[in-house]
């Protein structure tokens, strides 16, 4: 392991692997991510999820791949990610973008960048047995006949940077609340990071979180399944100039 950030280590392997948008924060950072607490309160958090909840026009989330080495397209795949997609309502959307503004200089500034455009904000439900397993949000893993990783081939170089704001918290499920559409399970796993022990990076979000990372391998990461309740974040990924 090599370690990235004062409390963070990351698998070696990922030098070798010639890695698209290598970006990694300061490494005298606590942690090479950002975690922004009560970017919403608990109140308009909770007033989302019910209006995602009540809400019948979702899309099962796809997956995207690489066709002809240039063309890419997206699949349904519910063996890699059983997701359901919604769009934000404009009101919550204006509300985000403008609360997003308030913490731009201190998101650019921890990573040393210039973000430029970002993708729509895209709500991803995760019910009961839900979940996504290991990728990275800018590129393919490539795997030999063994299913070993060997490296990644980059699908979108103009994510640079991953945002997830979390709708509803996380909780152990003997104290799971239904009413606050909490959820057990789902927790948020970073596959090549490691504490000093050696333990995977597992995040375990409350409803306001918001978590930053960049898109790019080092920070591949999977969706644990859902045991039960309601999981529902708001995700974003922006291109950016990197200083």
């Amino acid at each position: 392991m090599i370690q990235i950030s004062d409390k963070v280590f990351c698998d070696k392997r990922l030098l070798e692997w010639g890695i698209c948008n290598p970006i990694l924060p300061n490494p005298y950072n606590e942690y090479p991510f950002m975690v922004i607490k009560n970017f919403f309160d608990m109140t308009l958090m909770q007033e989302i999820a019910q209006s995602i909840y009540q809400n019948s026009n979702a899309q099962k989330a796809k997956v995207k791949q690489v066709i002809l080495n240039s063309i890419i397209d997206s699949t349904l795949n519910e063996k890699i990610r059983k997701t359901n997609i919604y769009e934000l309502d404009t009101l919550y959307t204006q509300l985000y973008h403008k609360n997003f503004m308030l913490h731009q200089s201190q998101i650019e500034s921890f990573f040393n960048l210039s973000l430029t455009l970002s993708t729509p904000i895209q709500v991803l439900e995760y019910t009961q047995g839900s979940f996504y397993i290991k990728h990275a949000d800018d590129s393919n893993e490539l795997v030999d006949k063994q299913n070993r990783t060997i490296g990644f081939s980059c699908v979108a170089p103009q994510r640079k940077l991953t945002t997830v704001l979390f709708a509803t918290s996380h909780q152990e499920e003997k104290v799971l609340d239904e009413c606050n559409h909490a959820f057990s399970g789902g927790e948020l796993l970073f596959n090549y990071l490691f504490d000093k022990e050696g333990n995977n990076i597992v995040l375990k979000p409350q409803a306001g979180d918001m978590i930053v990372f960049p898109s790019n391998p080092y920070f591949s990461h999977e969706v644990k399944v859902v045991t039960s309740g309601y999981r529902l974040s708001l995700v974003k990924w922006s291109n950016a100039i990197v200083n």
